[in-house]
């Protein structure tokens, strides 16, 4: 499948603390977020075919940090720290309440963002404020609802279908809103984050196929 064996080859560049630790602001990125304990790790890493690529952890917001990854020398991947999750330290949630709609702001190679969200529970207040940090910056999205497999498909569709339309109603959503079902354990959905992620970081081939890669646009 097209492109799958780059994102086999990610690779772990570094840990930022901040926006100055960032590499040189070229290239393309497409960042990953979403409050602790939604899967964001385990999308990454089967996204990649890494188990080891994102730490995974029984312990929510274990993320503290701005984690890259190399796709190729032109694009990365972006784990955004995980937002929302109470034993965060209230200094640090500060801290990150002010670095990442700065970093979504201002990051000129920041191509997309991929909100990661939970199918079993309707998008949070947390998630919301990360939609509109993104409609502030003019940013697109694309949502991924995670634990697909723990519901059957055709409640998994609705749940889909409810999202779509919760998050339709809401003012100050970013353009071109799309969403998707997503599991960890069955894989559904891979092909069609890799499909997004190759038109936002630029690794459409002339002979690959522009496939409709979303569940639907906003």
């Amino acid at each position: 499948m097209k492109n799958e064996a780059l994102y086999r080859g990610a690779q772990f560049v570094l840990s930022a603390p901040g926006l100055a630790e960032l590499p040189p602001d070229t290239g393309a990125e497409a960042a990953f977020a979403g409050r602790s304990n939604v899967g964001k790790s385990s999308v990454l890493n089967t996204l990649t075919d890494n188990k080891k690529l994102a730490r995974t952890s029984g312990t929510p917001g274990r993320t503290q940090m701005i984690n890259l990854f190399r796709v190729t020398d032109e694009a990365r991947l972006v784990d955004l720290p995980g937002f929302g999750y109470a034993k965060v330290p209230e200094a640090m949630r500060r801290r990150w309440q002010q670095v990442l709609p700065e970093y979504l702001s201002t990051r000129r190679s920041l191509a997309g963002v991929v909100l990661i969200m939970d199918v079993r529970h309707a998008p949070a207040e947390l998630d919301l404020r990360m939609l509109e940090w993104c409609a502030h910056a003019g940013l697109t999205v694309h949502g991924v609802l995670t634990k697909a497999d723990k519901l059957k498909r055709g409640a998994a569709r609705r749940r889909l279908n409810d999202v779509a339309t919760t998050l339709g109603k809401l003012p100050d959503m970013p353009p071109s809103l799309t969403l998707q079902l997503f599991s960890a354990v069955t894989g559904e959905g891979v092909e069609e984050l890799r499909t997004v992620l190759d038109r936002w970081l630029g690794l459409l081939t002339e002979t690959a196929e522009s496939p409709d890669a979303t569940d639907g646009t906003l």
